[in-house]
């Protein structure tokens, strides 16, 4: 059975989509949506500060197993998102997720069909997707 909320989501966009119809327009807009992503998670770092980034190589053992590799690897995240940055990144995401169920509807295919996809993917697949 077909998720119901991606569907009523994906319904409403067709539904109110007027102004950027156009494929060509999603497309940008979609583009638009995730740098608009990018860089509420990047003010959040310059402007707020309520998260740092803090890189560096993550170490990884060699005679380490693959499934123990997640231990060793890093986020370089640190803090935590206050809730004026969590409601913008949160924002932009949405508009993200709104033009990808445009995409979505223009190009004739289902939201939650293209996520089922990707999960069969990563369950049948495991650690050797390799994302």
């Amino acid at each position: 059975m077909k998720d119901l909320l991606s569907d009523q989501f994906q319904n409403k966009v067709d539904e109110v989509l007027v102004r950027h119809a156009s494929i060509l327009d999603i497309l940008t807009k979609y583009d638009q949506a995730a740098a608009n992503v990018n860089r509420a998670v990047v003010k959040s770092i310059t402007n707020c500060g309520c998260v740092s980034i803090e890189s560096d190589q993550s170490e990884i053992p060699s005679e380490i197993e693959y499934s123990e590799m997640k231990i060793y690897t890093k986020t370089h995240i640190t803090g935590e998102l206050c809730p004026i940055c969590k409601e913008k990144i949160e924002e932009e995401m949405g508009n993200s997720l709104f033009y990808l169920a445009a995409l979505c509807n223009h190009l004739d295919l289902n939201l939650y069909d293209a996520l089922v996809k990707e999960y069969n993917k990563l369950t049948t697949l495991g650690k050797y997707t390799l994302y």
